[in-house]
C-alpha cells in the first residue's frame, strides 16, 4: 500500500453561473448585407484595439483603458466602444491563461524527457521507486535528446513573452489562418476561405445593461422578438428606424429557456447578445446570455441522503448503477451510449442525448445526486506518458471530459440533481477486483465499467470500495468487530450477531420442519418406509 497516492476528498460541484441560448435569424438579403457591413467595420476596430492593448502589455491601467475607449467612441459610439474594449481585455486575459497552461505543459514535458533520458536503454518503469522507463533504442534516445533542446528553447521564448506581458492572438483563429496556406489539404478554395475568414473576424456583440430598455441598448431584442441594432456613426446612413437604429425583418423566439429570457427583458434586466454568421450553412444566429445569482452549494451529506447514481465515463458510453445510502447496488446496471465520430455538432448532440437519458434514469431511481470521476487528461495524452500506444493516446485526446462535465453540471442543475466529483484513482481496478465477479451471473454479464461505476458511487458515499471485511477468526460472534464495511457507527444493531435464517445455507432447520419430518412420509416410491430400511445387494451368481 505504500505506492498508492493519497485520495482527494469528494465534493459537490457548484452549479453554472450563467446561461446562454441561441436562435436562428432568418434575415433577408438586405438585412444580411447591413449586418455584414456593420460586423466588418466593428471587427476592424476590434482588431486595432487588440493590437494596441497587446503592445501595452503589463503597463496597461485604467487610464490607458479610458484613452482607448475615447478613441473608439469617436469612431463608433460609446456603447460599441465599451463592448469592444471589454472584449479586448477578455481576449488578452484568455491569452495570458493560455500562456500559463503552455508553460506548465512545456515544463512537464521537459521533466518527463529528462527522467527517461537518465534511465538505461530498455529499463522498465518502477512506480514504487518513482522511476520512469528508459527508451527502447539508441536512435530513439538520440531523437528525444534533440527534442529536449527544442522544448527548452521554446520554454525560454514563452517565459520571455510571459515576463514582458506579450501575447500572440490571431483574430479569426490560428487554424483557419494556417489553412490559407494549405487550401487543398483543408478542402477549401480561396473564395470560401475568405468568406469564413471575414465572418470569424466580424464583431457584433454587446453587453447588457440593467435598467435600460429590454436590458440592452446596443443590440435590442424586444419581448415579441423584434431585433434592432444601434449603428455606429459612420454607418448611420443605413438606419431604417429612429435614433440611428436598424430594425431587422427577422424575429427570434428562443424556444429553449424562452420564458426565462422573456421575464428578464420584460423586467429590463441585463442580457448580452452576439450575432454571428455561419458561412458553411449560410445562416445567421443570435446568442443571448445572462448571469445567474450564485446558488448555495448543497452539502455533501444532504445530496447523498437518497443514494447516488455512480457513473463511469468511457469513450463510447456512460456506465451507471444506482446505489443506496449503504453503498449497495440496486437494480440493474445501465449504459448510455454515444458516438464521438463525425462533426462537432454531431458529437455535441450525442453527449447531450446521453446525459439526458442519464438524468431521467436518476430521477426514476429516486436519487438526488450523480457521482462522476474528476478526470483530467491534459497531462496524459503525450507519447512520454504512454509510449508508442498511439491508439490509447488518441482515445484520451478525443475523450470529452471538459465538455461532458460542463454539460452535465448545467443540465443537472435544471433537473435539481447534484453532481458529486470523486477522485478517479483505482476505481476501475478495485471495482473489477471486488464487484465484477460477485455480481456476474449466467444471465447477466457485468463489465469492468459497470463495476467501476459502483466504485465511483461508493467513494462518493464515503464507503470503501471493497465489499466485505474479513470475519473474526476466533468464533462466529461479532465481538471482534462488525463484519460489513457498510455499517456506520450510528447504524442500529451493528454490534449484534448476524441472524441465522433457517435453511440449508446456514445448516440449521426450523423446528416446525423437523417435527413434520417424523410424522409425514413422501408420496414418491423412492421415499417410502421400505426404502429407508437397510439393504444389501447379493453377490452375482457364478453359474450364470
Amino acid at each position: 500500500m505504500g505506492g498508492l497516492r493519497e485520495l482527494a476528498a469528494s465534493f459537490v460541484v457548484p452549479g453554472p453561473a450563467g446561461v446562454a441560448v441561441r436562435d436562428r435569424l432568418r434575415v433577408s438579403e438586405a438585412d444580411a448585407v447591413v449586418l455584414a457591413e456593420v460586423g466588418v467595420f466593428l471587427g476592424s476596430l476590434a482588431a486595432a484595439d487588440l493590437a494596441v492593448r497587446s503592445r501595452q502589455g503589463l503597463a496597461h491601467d485604467a487610464a490607458g483603458w479610458a484613452v482607448r475607449k475615447r478613441e473608439l467612441t469617436g469612431r463608433s459610439s460609446a456603447r460599441w466602444a465599451g463592448s469592444i474594449t471589454k472584449a479586448t481585455h477578455d481576449q488578452w486575459a484568455l491569452a495570458r491563461r493560455g500562456q500559463v497552461a503552455h508553460l506548465t505543459w512545456l515544463r512537464g514535458q521537459i521533466a518527463s524527457v529528462e527522467a527517461r533520458l537518465a534511465r538505461p536503454l530498455g529499463a522498465k518503469a518502477d512506480k514504487r521507486e518513482g522511476l520512469a522507463r528508459g527508451y527502447a533504442s539508441r536512435g530513439e534516445w538520440h531523437a528525444k535528446s534533440r527534442r529536449l533542446h527544442t522544448l527548452k528553447d521554446r520554454l525560454v521564448a514563452v517565459e520571455a513573452d510571459w515576463v514582458a506581458g506579450r501575447v500572440r492572438v490571431v483574430r479569426g483563429g490560428k487554424h483557419l489562418a494556417h489553412a490559407r496556406h494549405h487550401l487543398a489539404a483543408a478542402g477549401l478554395d480561396e473564395q470560401v476561405w475568405r468568406e469564413r475568414w471575414q465572418a470569424e473576424r466580424m464583431f457584433l456583440a454587446a453587453d447588457g445593461e440593467s435598467g435600460k430598455r429590454f436590458g440592452n441598448e446596443t443590440i435590442r431584442v424586444t419581448d415579441t422578438g423584434q431585433v434592432s441594432v444601434k449603428l455606429p456613426a459612420p454607418l448611420a446612413h443605413l438606419a431604417n428606424a429612429p435614433h440611428g437604429r436598424y430594425l431587422l425583418d427577422a424575429t427570434v423566439g428562443f424556444r429553449h429557456r424562452g420564458q426565462e429570457w422573456r421575464d428578464r427583458v420584460t423586467a429590463n434586466r441585463a442580457v448580452a447578445y452576439r450575432i454571428h454568421h455561419d458561412v458553411l450553412r449560410g445562416r445567421w444566429y443570435v446568442t443571448a446570455s445572462w448571469q445567474r445569482a450564485a446558488a448555495p452549494v448543497l452539502p455533501l451529506q444532504a445530496a447523498l441522503a437518497r443514494g447516488v447514481v455512480g457513473v463511469d465515463m468511457n469513450d463510447d458510453h456512460l456506465a451507471a448503477w444506482h446505489l443506496d445510502v449503504h453503498g449497495n447496488p440496486v437494480g440493474e446496471p445501465r449504459r448510455f451510449f454515444y458516438d464521438l465520430t463525425g462533426s462537432t455538432e454531431h458529437r455535441d448532440a450525442q453527449i447531450r442525448h446521453a446525459l439526458t437519458r442519464l438524468l431521467h434514469h436518476t430521477r426514476r431511481c429516486g436519487a438526488a445526486a450523480i457521482a462522476i470521476e474528476d478526470l483530467d487528461f491534459t497531462d496524459g495524452t503525450s507519447r512520454e506518458e504512454h509510449g508508442r500506444n498511439k491508439r490509447f493516446r488518441r482515445l484520451l485526446s478525443r475523450f470529452p471530459t471538459a465538455k461532458l462535465r460542463a454539460r452535465l453540471v448545467s443540465m443537472a442543475a435544471e433537473q435539481g440533481v447534484a453532481v458529486v466529483a470523486v477522485d478517479p484513482a483505482y476505481t476501475s481496478r478495485w471495482g473489477a477486483q471486488h464487484w465484477q465477479k460477485p455480481l456476474t451471473t449466467p444471465t447477466r454479464k457485468i463489465s469492468r465499467h459497470d463495476a467501476a461505476s459502483i466504485a465511483v458511487g461508493r467513494r462518493a458515499l464515503g464507503h470503501p470500495i471493497r465489499r466485505r471485511t474479513t470475519p473474526p477468526h476466533d468464533d462466529q460472534s461479532d465481538r471482534g468487530g462488525h463484519r460489513t464495511v457498510q455499517a456506520r457507527p450510528d447504524t442500529r444493531r451493528r454490534e449484534e450477531t448476524r441472524p441465522h435464517p433457517p435453511g440449508p445455507r446456514t445448516r440449521c432447520v426450523s423446528p416446525v420442519v423437523e417435527r413434520k419430518r417424523g410424522t409425514s412420509l413422501p408420496s414418491t416410491v423412492r421415499g417410502s418406509a421400505t426404502e429407508q430400511q437397510s439393504w444389501q445387494q447379493d453377490s452375482f451368481p457364478l453359474s450364470v
